[in-house]
C-alpha cells in the first residue's frame, strides 16, 4: 500500500497537478499546444472541431479521458481565466457562471502568443521523451519565448500540496526578466520596480501590497481583490451603484446570490433591486438600486463584507524545478525561466551552426565542381556504377563521400553562370552567419543580450495595458457582531444649486463658504438661482405653469463647496417628476422661510407669497394663470427690494417690491408691467445690491431658433430710472434693422455668464453701455443667462 500510494503520488504531482517552472504549463496543456501545432492548427488557419484535437491529443499523447483534456483546451481559450489566452476559441466556451458546450460544438485553433511558446521546436531545443506507449515522441518542455507560468498563473490540487499562481502583466514580467538578466544580483525589491503586484484579466483593484509582498518573497502571501464599482445616477431620483469589474474568477450571479441571501437575512438594508446588463459589446455591467435616504457608500461597505464583490486570493508559488516541487518567490521563478531560455538558444544556436556548417560544407564542393565541370561529367561518364564514380570524384577533386554525393545528385539546370554566382554568395552569407553563430556561443553576454532583444520583441507583439488598479490600502474591516451599521444619509444643513440649464446639484456649505466654481470653465455652470435647505428635508420647485412641487435633495449629487460643477448634476425636471417637457422649472424656494417670494408672469402679472404660509401639499398650484400665462420667473422678494421685468419690445420696470402685497396661494396676483400688443414679458427678478447689471440680446423672430447670433450688450442698472407698478417702463435697448425683438435678458448680479443650449459657455461683452444702445455681435448664439458661482 505504502509502495502504491507514493508511485501515485509522484504521478498526480509530477504529470497533472503541477506546471513546470520553465514553460508554466502542466502535462495536458503542453500536450494539447504541441499537438496542435503538429496539426498545423496557426492563427492564420481555420478553426477545427475541439473534439478532432482532444481525439488526436488522446490517441497520440495523453493516456486519459477527453473530459480531462476538452476542460483543459477550454481553460486554455477563457479569456477571463488567462491574462494572455492560447487558444482561440469558437462557440461556446462557457462564462464565469456557465460551462461550455460540448466539444463536438466548439472549433477551436492556436493564438498568436501560443507560437511563441512553441517556436523552434525543429531545432533541437528542447529533449523530447517517448509517449505513454513509446510510439510518438513529445516534447518535456516548451521553448516558451516568454514567462508562462507568471503570466499566467496556475492552480491545481496534487497529492499533499497544491498551486495557486496568480496572473501578471507580460510587458511588466519581461521588463523584470530583462533586468534581470543584466543584473544577476538584483533584489526581489528591485524586480518589484518592474512587477508591482498581479495584473488579473478580469481587471479589478488589488487591496493590501504587504500580502504581494511577502508572496514574491517567500512564494506564499495572501491579498484582497475589489470589483471596480462607482457611484452613478441611474435614474434622476435614483442612486445606483455600478459594478464593471470583478475580482478574478467571480461572476456576476454569485454576487447577485449572495446580494440577494443578505437582504432576505436582514443583513444589507437600502438596496431596491439588482440587474444585469451584462453584454458581449458593454462587457460587464451589473446595476444595483439604492433606496432613497441611504448612503450608497456606506451599502458599498457592506458589500465589500457581504458578498464576493470583495475576495481573497492566496499565493503559494509551487512549481516543478527539475522534477522537483519547490516554492518560489518571484526571483527564482525569473531565474528558473532565465536559465530554461538560455539553454533553449544556446542548443537553438549550436543546432543552426551546425547545419550552417554543413551546408557550406556542401556549397565549397559544388564550387570546386563547377570550376571544372566538364572534367567531373567525364569522370561520371567513364564510370560504370554511381558508387565508382563517387570514389573516383573524391580521389580526382579533394571531395569527401557527402560531397560527391551531392554532386552526383545535382540538376543539370544548377550548372550555370549564375549558379556558381548565387553559390558564392550564399557561401560567404553562410561563413558570416557561422562567424556570428560561434561569437554568440562564446560569449555569455551576447547570449543574455540576445535572450533580452528576444524578449521584448514578444512582449512588443502580445503585451496589453495593465487591468487591475494596486492600492497600498486596507480591505473592509471586519462586520461587528452587534449593532446594525447606519447606512442612511445623515441629516445636515445643504444649499441647493440649480444651473439655467435645469441641472442641480447638492452642497455642503460650512458656516461663512460660498459657492465657488472651478478653476477651469465647466459646462452648466451659469447659475439660476440657489435655496438653502436640509439634506433629509425639502424645498420647493415653482415651474412655469403656477405650480409648486416638493422635493427632498436628498438623492441630488453632492459636490463640494471648494469647487461647485453643475455639470455633473442630474435635470431637476426629472428629478421632481414634470411629465410634460414643456413646463419649466423658474424657481426654488425654502418652504419654512417667512421671506416672501416674487412671481412674474409672461403676461406681465406680478404676485408674492409668503413659502411658510402655503398648505403643506406635495404639489399645489401657487398662481392662477389666465389661458396662455406661464411664469418666466420667481425670485425672493423681500420689501426693501425692487421687482424687475424686461419684455419683448426691450422695455424694462423696475418698482419697489413694497408695492405688491403677499396673497394667498389661488390669488392671480396684480398688473406688473403694460404690455405693447403682440409684446410678452421675457424675463421676471428681483434686484438687491448695487452691483445689478442688465443682459439684453437683440434679434429676429423669424430666425430659426439656435441659428441667429444677435446682438448683445450689458448695461448698469441704475441706469434705468423706477417707475411704478403697473406702467410700461424705459427703452432697455435699441433694435437694429432685421431686428423686431429682445429674444433674451436677464438682471442679476455682474459679472454676467451666458451659456449655450448644450451648456458650453459663450462670451459675453466686456464693456458697459448705454440703456438704449444696439450692442454687439455675439460669436455664438446663447441660450440662457444666469450669475456666476463666486
Amino acid at each position: 500500500m505504502q509502495g502504491s500510494y507514493l508511485e501515485y503520488a509522484y504521478s498526480v504531482i509530477y504529470s497533472r497537478a503541477l506546471p513546470d517552472a520553465r514553460d508554466g504549463l502542466k502535462p495536458v496543456q503542453r500536450r494539447i499546444l504541441y499537438q496542435m501545432a503538429e496539426m498545423g492548427l496557426r492563427p492564420d488557419r481555420g478553426h477545427v472541431k475541439s473534439a478532432r484535437v482532444v481525439g488526436e491529443v488522446m490517441g497520440k499523447l495523453h493516456p486519459h479521458g477527453d473530459t480531462a483534456i476538452y476542460d483543459a483546451l477550454v481553460r486554455l481559450a477563457q479569456h477571463w481565466a488567462l491574462r494572455v489566452p492560447l487558444i482561440d476559441g469558437h462557440g461556446n466556451f462557457g462564462s464565469l457562471d456557465d460551462g461550455p458546450a460540448a466539444a463536438r460544438y466548439t472549433e477551436a485553433r492556436l493564438a498568436a502568443p501560443a507560437l511563441s511558446l512553441t517556436a523552434d521546436l525543429e531545432e533541437d531545443v528542447v529533449d523530447f521523451v517517448p509517449n505513454y506507449d513509446g510510439q510518438f515522441q513529445q516534447p518535456s518542455v516548451l521553448p516558451a519565448a516568454y514567462p508562462n507560468l507568471l503570466v499566467n498563473g496556475a492552480s491545481g490540487i496534487a497529492v499533499g500540496m497544491a498551486t495557486n499562481m496568480a496572473p501578471h502583466n507580460l510587458s511588466e514580467v519581461v521588463a523584470a526578466a530583462t533586468h534581470l538578466l543584466e543584473h544577476p544580483e538584483a533584489t526581489t525589491a528591485e524586480l518589484m520596480e518592474f512587477v508591482p503586484g498581479p495584473d488579473f484579466p478580469s481587471g479589478g483593484i488589488l487591496v493590501g501590497l504587504d500580502g504581494v509582498r511577502d508572496a514574491y518573497e517567500t512564494g506564499r502571501g495572501a491579498f484582497k481583490l475589489r470589483g471596480k464599482v462607482s457611484v452613478e445616477q441611474i435614474a434622476p431620483r435614483r442612486t445606483g451603484i455600478v459594478i464593471t469589474e470583478l475580482p478574478y474568477m467571480v461572476g456576476p450571479e454569485r454576487v447577485i446570490e449572495k446580494l440577494k441571501d443578505a437582504v432576505q437575512s436582514k443583513k444589507l438594508q437600502g438596496i431596491s433591486d439588482v440587474a444585469d446588463l451584462t453584454d458581449r459589446n458593454n462587457g460587464l455591467r451589473l446595476v444595483i438600486g439604492i433606496k432613497t435616504g441611504f448612503d450608497p457608500h456606506a451599502v458599498l461597505e457592506l458589500l465589500y463584507k457581504l458578498t464576493p464583490l470583495e475576495d481573497s486570493f492566496s499565493i503559494n508559488n509551487v512549481a516543478l524545478v527539475d522534477g522537483q516541487p519547490r516554492t518560489l518567490g518571484l526571483k527564482e521563478l525569473l531565474r528558473v525561466y532565465i536559465d530554461h531560455r538560455l539553454a533553449v538558444v544556446t542548443r537553438r544556436s549550436r543546432f543552426r551552426l551546425a547545419r550552417r556548417r554543413e551546408r557550406l560544407h556542401l556549397v565549397q564542393g559544388l564550387l570546386v565542381a563547377i570550376l571544372d565541370i566538364d572534367e567531373v561529367i567525364q569522370v561520371i561518364r567513364s564510370s560504370d556504377t554511381s558508387e565508382q564514380a563517387r570514389g573516383r570524384l573524391c580521389t580526382v577533386f579533394d571531395l569527401d563521400e557527402v560531397q560527391a554525393e551531392y554532386i552526383l545528385e545535382l540538376r543539370l539546370r544548377r550548372l550555370t553562370k549564375f549558379s556558381r554566382i548565387e553559390l558564392e554568395q550564399e557561401r560567404d552569407a553562410l561563413l558570416a552567419e557561422i562567424a556570428q553563430l560561434e561569437e554568440l556561443l562564446g560569449s555569455d553576454v551576447l547570449l543574455r543580450k540576445q535572450v533580452a532583444l528576444e524578449l521584448d520583441a514578444t512582449a512588443e507583439k502580445h503585451a496589453t495595458p495593465r487591468r487591475t488598479l494596486l492600492m497600498n490600502g486596507k480591505p473592509a474591516a471586519p462586520r461587528p457582531r452587534k449593532g446594525e451599521p447606519d447606512l442612511q444619509i445623515a441629516d445636515g444643513p445643504t444649499t441647493i444649486a440649480l444651473s439655467t440649464t435645469g441641472r442641480a446639484v447638492r452642497v455642503e456649505l460650512q458656516e461663512g463658504q460660498q459657492l465657488v466654481a472651478p478653476a477651469r470653465r465647466s459646462k452648466h455652470d451659469a447659475l439660476l438661482t440657489t435655496v438653502d435647505a436640509t439634506i433629509r428635508g425639502e424645498a420647493g420647485a415653482i415651474t412655469s405653469k403656477g405650480r409648486l412641487v416638493r422635493f427632498s435633495p436628498v438623492d441630488l449629487p453632492s459636490v463640494p463647496a471648494n469647487s461647485v460643477q453643475l455639470g455633473v448634476g442630474v435635470k431637476l425636471h426629472d428629478y421632481i417628476g414634470l411629465t410634460d417637457r414643456s413646463e419649466r422649472i423658474v424657481g426654488l424656494l425654502r418652504l419654512d422661510d417667512d421671506t416672501p417670494v416674487a412671481l412674474g408672469t409672461s403676461q406681465g402679472v406680478v404676485k408674492r407669497i409668503v413659502p411658510s404660509a402655503l398648505p403643506p401639499k406635495p404639489e399645489l398650484e401657487i398662481i392662477a394663470l389666465k389661458p396662455g400665462d406661464g411664469l418666466v420667473g420667481a425670485a425672493t422678494a423681500p420689501d426693501d427690494a425692487e421687482l424687475v421685468f424686461v419684455t419683448s419690445d426691450a422695455q424694462l420696470l423696475r418698482f419697489a417690491a413694497s408695492s405688491v402685497r403677499p396673497q394667498g396661494a389661488p390669488a392671480g396676483g396684480m398688473a406688473g408691467v403694460k404690455l405693447a400688443a403682440k409684446a410678452e414679458a421675457i424675463f421676471f427678478g428681483a434686484a438687491v445690491g448695487d452691483e445689478t447689471v442688465v443682459v439684453t440680446v437683440s434679434g429676429s423672430s423669424a430666425a430659426i431658433p439656435g441659428m441667429d447670433t444677435g446682438r448683445a450688450k450689458i448695461t448698469d442698472f441704475s441706469e434705468f430710472p423706477a417707475k411704478g407698478r403697473a406702467t410700461g417702463g424705459v427703452r432697455a435697448h435699441s433694435l437694429l434693422k432685421g431686428e423686431d425683438r429682445l429674444t433674451l435678458a436677464w438682471v442679476g448680479p455682474d459679472p454676467a455668464r451666458a451659456v449655450d443650449a448644450t451648456g458650453t459657455v459663450r462670451k459675453l461683452p466686456e464693456t458697459l453701455a448705454r440703456r438704449d444702445a444696439s450692442g454687439q455681435p455675439l460669436e455664438a448664439p446663447v441660450g440662457s443667462i444666469g450669475r456666476t458661482l463666486r
